[in-house]
């Protein structure tokens, strides 16, 4: 397995550079717009948000995707151009026009993102200026202010890159989050961009990304809603000179899982409120959408999350989840294993020391384990714990 850069994002591999800048969406000091360009063109995969509500750039975005190809992604934070009707499905194609024009590409190869306020128009004065300022610091070194530029509640910034090698030659994948609330399954107020010098065709790249998101970045919960403005971007230019064939897809996905697994875990980490991030895997289940569905309802469990926060084994809450998953499932087969400690099995719990876990339980990172018993399928899910915090971050979010 190849090592993580956890210090450089998308500007990681060749051909790649970005910016981020202050144009007037968030309060003064606060990064806002951020802008990732190929230097040339570069195969465009995407996944994006379930909700039905979903936001203009959403919509727009889906649509530079399905062309296959695209130069470039401008985001900004502060405002999510959501429900913000006709004008917001012409100001998300304006951020892509005047990217476009000064790239002298076409505005469908431009993908855009936003985050932030629902319901409220984007300033388009504020982001033509920025997107003058963000053209003239472009940059292929540090990434630091392009990952700041699409926060929103997010306490720290989320970046990682890696190197791989591979049959054909060695590539690199590099990438930058953001999310901290609204996390649920099928993504929720959670961006990421993630770039590659690898040449890569659309119908190959469209479905690694998705099977690496429906493992990662759809196997988190915050809070268990899912937002209008989710997308995971990614784009391919080719610059390492890299052709992927199928020999090399294999260490191609395993790496960018690796990437995306660490930016996930980072999102719940930085869960709004939370102190705790508690990872449930679900094995022996009679298939994966069943092992999902059990690991999604633990991980969601308000009951459960405040345990977790407490440091409270109550391991009844867990079992209990799961019961009621919506899958058939027997008491009398399964197991339940807290921070490495066994306490339920067969129908009944196991003769174990308490104060010993409780202390283990007072630990930043939490693992459950429920063994089924019932066939070879598993899933992982990763969840926070819930906290006063967490009330008192959303109660205020617009005051």
């Amino acid at each position: 397995m190849s090592t993580l850069n956890t210090q450089l994002g998308v500007n990681f591999p060749k051909g790649f550079k970005s910016a981020g800048v202050y144009c007037g969406i968030k309060k003064p000091g606060l990064l806002d717009l951020a802008l990732i360009v190929s230097d040339r063109l570069a195969t465009v995969a995407g996944v994006f948000t379930t909700n039905q509500a979903c936001a203009a750039p959403v919509r727009w975005s889906r649509k530079v995707v399905q062309g296959g190809q695209a130069w470039a992604i401008v985001a900004n934070s502060g405002n999510a151009n959501c429900l913000t009707g006709a004008q917001g499905e012409r100001d998300a194609e304006r951020m892509a026009q005047l990217v476009a024009q000064r790239l002298g590409c076409e505005p469908t190869q431009v993908a855009v993102a936003s985050t932030g306020v629902i319901g409220v128009p984007l300033p388009m004065n504020a982001i033509e200026a920025g997107i003058a300022q963000l053209f003239e610091r472009l940059s292929d070194g540090d990434d630091r202010a392009t990952a700041d530029a699409i926060l929103t509640t997010d306490t720290f910034p989320k970046r990682a890159s890696i190197e791989v090698s591979t049959p054909d030659g060695t590539v690199r994948i590099g990438a930058i989050a953001k999310g901290a609330g609204m996390i649920a399954p099928n993504m929720a107020t959670m961006l990421a961009f993630i770039t590659t010098d690898a040449e890569i065709p659309h119908a190959q790249l469209q479905p690694i990304l998705a099977r690496v998101v429906d493992a990662t970045f759809n196997s988190i919960t915050v809070d268990g809603d899912t937002s209008t403005n989710d997308s995971v971007i990614m784009l391919a230019n080719g610059a390492s000179g890299v052709r992927l064939s199928e020999a090399s897809l294999g260490a191609f996905e395993e790496a960018l899982y690796q990437v995306c697994e660490y930016l996930a875990k980072r999102i719940v980490r930085d869960g709004e409120g939370a102190t705790k991030l508690f990872e449930v895997k679900v094995v022996g289940a009679d298939s994966r959408e069943s092992a999902r569905k059990i690991a999604r309802t633990i991980a969601e469990s308000l009951l459960v999350k405040t345990a977790i926060h407490g440091g409270d084994p109550n391991w009844g809450r867990v079992i209990a989840a799961a019961g009621r998953a919506g899958v058939p499932i027997d008491v009398n087969q399964m197991a339940l294993t807290m921070q490495g400690v066994r306490v339920f099995e067969n129908g009944q719990p196991t003769q174990y020391d308490e104060r010993d876990l409780i202390q283990r339980l007072q630990s930043d990172t939490v693992e459950l384990l429920l063994e089924l018993n019932q066939g070879d399928a598993s899933a992982t899910f990763w969840s926070s714990d819930l906290t006063a915090e967490y009330v008192k971050i959303n109660a205020h979010y617009r005051t």
